[in-house]
């Protein structure tokens, strides 16, 4: 048997938070879904299944692609700009959205489509040797492969490479714990600011996720960034976007990076139109006037939406154009270089300069 013959044997892996319950099924405790599993079933996430008197994780080791990306398109813009990041995601979600805009991975129920495999350790390997500053669990929601995740991010931290969590942060208290103590950076998901969306867009609940920002905000070393989609007629008018920004501002704080980034018409939601520029600057205007400092816009061309600003004298000091960093005004210690100011983030005495490229890669196990 080959070592890849192996691997693959294994990658039916025992998951954690789980419990029997009196009827004999097994409640799966990873997120405020609950899921409860008869012999064979599988949660709503798909990939964590019942397997006798145990739940396992179907996906450990299995991805559906790995590439290297600027960290700009995570989005991240307060964490080492201009640099690379190792980036790669599995199957499945534990979200409904009918507007996802990355369907065909996350809604996947083919396990044959997770073709490249890899341990923890040899994603930390391949991370340091193409000189990506960190791995980035993307794509889909690394919460439903969380212990895939988390021991990716051991691996790398071993070897001196961050770690990314690009989520919806819908995840219950004993899990998050656990999974964001190995994160050094996440962009979380504001899908929208009303239950009713939540409920009738993705099948899940706002409340919850909520709880994650403000846990991770304040309660982690996890450098925070925050991203909503704006969708036309659902999620983006001025009443919402007012009561959310409000909100960010008075329970996570002024300095968290908030990105409004474009609609485009996908999946379940074909009939909406793209989201018009002028939306997001609105969205932008909006948030800026309730105190939030560093306010973006994405999946648009927009050099003013890109650019970082001092939060004390407002000089430009990141410029972008698209994911590429054009300017960094920063000094050794991620201060301004006009009056001094410490810019809140993770930040490099140079900006990388990885630019616009994104570059896909195959990994042997």
């Amino acid at each position: 048997m080959t070592a890849r013959d192996k691997f693959t044997e294994e990658t039916s892996h025992p998951a954690q938070w789980w419990h029997k319950l009196d009827d004999g099924r097994i409640q799966c405790d990873l997120c405020p879904r609950d899921c409860k599993l008869h012999e064979g079933q599988r949660g709503l996430c798909f990939v964590r299944a019942r397997e006798g008197d145990r739940m396992v994780l179907t996906t450990y080791g299995r991805s559906s692609g790995f590439c290297i990306d600027p960290i700009e398109k995570k989005p991240l813009n307060h964490f080492y700009p201009g640099s690379s990041v190792f980036s790669f995601g599995t199957a499945g979600c534990n979200l409904a959205c009918k507007f996802c805009q990355n369907w065909d991975i996350s809604k996947s129920r083919e396990m044959d489509r997770l073709m490249d495999q890899a341990s923890p350790e040899r994603i930390a390997e391949v991370a340091r040797e193409t000189g990506c500053r960190s791995v980035a669990f993307t794509y889909n929601d690394p919460v439903i492969f969380a212990e895939y995740a988390m021991d990716a991010a051991d691996a790398c931290h071993a070897l001196g490479v961050k770690t990314v969590a690009v989520t919806a942060g819908y995840i219950r208290a004993e899990p998050r714990r656990a999974f964001y103590d190995k994160m050094d950076a996440a962009n979380i998901d504001l899908k929208a600011f009303t239950e009713s969306f939540y409920f009738q867009q993705t099948g899940a609940h706002l409340a919850p996720v909520l709880d994650t920002l403000q846990y991770v905000q304040h309660e982690t070393g996890c450098w925070l960034e925050i991203t909503t989609l704006l969708i036309p007629g659902q999620n983006d008018s001025d009443a919402e976007l007012d009561a959310m920004t409000r909100w960010i501002a008075e329970h996570i704080g002024h300095d968290v990076p908030l990105h409004f980034t474009a609609f485009h018409p996908d999946y379940k939601m074909t009939d909406i139109e793209r989201t018009p520029a002028a939306t997001l600057q609105r969205a932008r205007r909006i948030a800026l006037a309730n105190g939030l400092r560093h306010v973006y816009t994405g999946n648009v061309h927009d050099r003013a939406g890109g650019t970082t600003h001092c939060a004390d004298c407002r000089a430009p000091l990141i410029e972008r154009d698209w994911h590429a960093v054009l300017r960094y005004d920063l000094d050794a210690e991620g201060a301004c270089r006009h009056c001094g100011s410490a810019l809140a983030g993770r930040f490099d005495a140079a900006a990388g300069g990885f630019g616009r490229r994104r570059i896909p890669m195959r990994v042997a196990v």
